[in-house]
């Protein structure tokens, strides 16, 4: 039999796979990682300069073609043609036809598609992270001031979809403070790894070049090269880490948001939304949508569901260089960037803006006799009774209080009274005065003085800590920014002192 490789008289590209895989991740190269491959290849030609693997005339000569490429190729203009195999060998090619085949072919010495790639993703990552972060703590910052505004305001805080207990507003959003910072952190943690550069691990094993590994990672901004060659090309941790923060952040945002939905119903109206952020009907006059809650909504769902496809990609896949984990997978994980940011933007909006109806609360409060909990605490300092003795008394005006429809504080005395005397065989000492007291609103928050409560006290000293956490975050942040930018500016200088070495 005739083995086929020798009557195969085919031509690369196939116009099948041109069409399907070639041309879309060349557009994906050229629109996402243009700028990062020009990054590469002047930082790599420095550290070749640098090391005298190119002499300097060579160097010179190749950042001058360099740079004339750069301004002659307009990325966002290119159409696939086939010609090349991909956006790498594109520049490849218009080097060697402003050098020829020798010095144009010399810039890729002792590097590889592969360690190029994984780099060009770190920076896309990081840049996008950079942003993520950047949002993530201006709505933090937006969620503290809006703690501040409302530490002291009632709202009925709910448990199994049921008004439970009296707090402010204030401390639950602290509770969402809390664990943005912890998401935050979570995003930095990410940010270590992709913060780690794979130049010079080459196909998988470096090089037997004397090339300077720390070196080419410093001017292009990462706080070092990742160790183990084999690491760079096949650990899709940075990947997974990023996508799973990004995902967690936004599955947890889900939650609260799915709150301020529910409490901007008609039937629970404890939050009105302004104008500006609400749409009317075209058909029903009266209405007043809270619609961008509902947006808020779905685009977290989405980007949650974009940052779990990504992990379902790199599941069961080879350790070792695989396309799974490239061009258009690392184009895929990009839309949930683009769908966290609109969220970020827009709840920070929304939450600097959103206010409580204080007679929406007082009526749910009465209605709901949330406070009954505090009585029975009351009645244990009080009257020495144990706390069940209490909380069967308290259940007993409760249970009164609700088939009168009445208010507890007003109209709670009389069953109270009652039913103290029929528990205890005894009358109370609290009077009518000191009974309101214990079973207002106001009260129950201001008793609940421990730490983590929301009594002014630890709530107070809770936003001062938040407040320190958030500079700490955006200074963490600014310090890995102004490391980026130094080495940009870095790169430029050495990149130009290549044009004019001899």
């Amino acid at each position: 039999m005739t083995d086929p490789r020798l009557s195969d008289t085919s031509v690369f590209p196939d116009p099948v796979y041109k069409h399907t895989v070639l041309g879309p991740l060349f557009d994906g190269a050229k629109d996402h990682h243009a700028a990062g491959f020009r990054a590469i290849d002047r930082a790599h030609l420095v550290m070749l300069a640098e090391t005298g693997i190119l002499t300097a005339g060579e160097a010179s000569n190749i950042a001058r073609a360099l740079d004339t490429i750069h301004a002659q190729v307009d990325p966002a203009k290119l159409v696939y043609t086939g010609e090349v195999e991909d956006y790498f060998f594109l520049i490849e090619k218009e080097l060697k036809s402003r050098l020829g085949p020798d010095l144009g072919g010399r810039l890729h010495t002792a590097r590889s598609r592969n360690d190029i790639d994984h780099t060009l993703f770190k920076l896309g990552l990081r840049e996008r992270l950079n942003v993520l972060i950047e949002k993530a703590l201006a709505l933090h910052r937006a969620l503290i001031d809006a703690a501040e505004r409302e530490k002291a305001t009632l709202i009925v805080a709910y448990t199994h979809g049921q008004p439970a207990q009296p707090t402010t507003f204030g401390h639950y959003l602290s509770a969402i403070i809390e664990f943005v910072g912890r998401d935050i952190e979570r995003l930095f943690d990410a940010y270590g790894i992709v913060d780690r550069s794979p130049m010079g691990a080459a196909a998988i094993t470096t090089s037997g070049f004397p090339i300077d590994r720390a070196r080419v990672a410093e001017l292009l901004g990462f706080a070092a090269p990742l160790q183990n060659s084999y690491s760079c090309i096949a650990g899709v941790d940075y990947i997974t880490a990023t996508y799973s923060a990004l995902g967690l952040m936004f599955l947890h945002l889900g939650r609260p948001i799915q709150d301020f939905q529910v409490w901007t119903s008609f039937e629970v109206g404890q939050i009105y939304v302004p104008n500006s952020l609400v749409q009317i009907s075209s058909i029903m006059p009266q209405k007043r949508n809270p619609v961008p809650i509902e947006h808020l909504r779905h685009l977290a769902s989405q980007t949650w569901g974009r940052a779990q496809a990504m992990l379902g990609v790199m599941h069961n896949t080879p350790f070792t260089d695989m396309n799974d984990s490239e061009g258009e997978t690392q184009a895929m994980g990009y839309q949930a960037f683009e769908s966290a940011w609109r969220v970020l933007d827009l709840l920070a909006s929304l939450v600097a803006q959103i206010r409580i109806d204080p007679a929406r609360v007082a009526a749910n409060i009465s209605r709901s006799c949330i406070t009954i909990t505090e009585l029975a605490d009351s009645l244990v300092r009080r009257e020495g009774l144990s706390f069940r003795e209490g909380h069967e008394i308290a259940a007993a005006v409760a249970k009164a209080v609700v088939a009168m429809s009445g208010d507890l504080g007003s109209d709670g005395y009389a069953p109270f009274a009652e039913a103290f005397k029929k528990a205890t065989g005894r009358k109370t000492t609290l009077d009518q005065k000191t009974y309101a007291e214990l079973v207002s609103p106001e009260y129950f928050v201001a008793v609940r003085a421990r730490y983590g409560g929301p009594a002014p006290e630890p709530l107070g000293a809770a936003l001062a800590g938040y407040r320190q956490d958030a500079s700490d975050l955006a200074a963490r942040h600014g310090a890995l920014l102004r490391r980026q930018s130094a080495a940009a500016h870095m790169l430029d200088e050495r990149f130009d002192a290549l044009k004019g070495a001899a």
